[in-house]
């Protein structure tokens, strides 16, 4: 019998296959043009926690829909050439995201190691979002 896979194995293995960067180089590359930021996480933390300036919100469930352009969901953003920047809370989700998003033929894709929380300690710009 096969030994199942925990969601740290899948974050392990996505990030052997993905590019991930530090919060260092992710404050470097805060203000590019060619770079667009992608906050994964759910609304209420967002709300809750404000997200990073001029970052996009994709929630999670959403991405793979989003990406596709032959699904109607799709968001044209996601076939622009920009270099997407994957964020979520602790770089989790946002590994498992890059993985699935160089999959679907994003090229250049990358996640935050530390996620929003590394960010915020780094002390990269935020912004609040008001609920509604």
């Amino acid at each position: 019998m096969t030994k199942a896979l925990g969601f740290m194995d899948l974050v392990s293995q996505a990030e052997a296959r993905i590019e991930t960067i530090s919060v260092a180089d992710a404050l470097l590359a805060f203000g590019d043009e060619d770079a667009l930021f992608v906050d994964l996480r759910d609304v209420r933390e967002i709300q809750r926690e404000g997200k990073i300036q001029g970052a996009l919100h994709a929630p999670r469930g959403l991405l793979e829909f989003w990406i596709d352009p032959a699904c109607p969901y799709h968001k044209p953003v996601f076939s622009e050439d920009k270099r997407f920047i994957f964020y979520c809370n602790l770089g989790w989700r946002s590994a498992l995201a890059a993985d699935v998003a160089q999959q679907m033929g994003l090229r250049r894709v990358c996640h935050i190691a530390g996620g929003f929380d590394a960010w915020q300690k780094a002390g990269g710009a935020c912004e609040q979002i008001v609920k509604k």
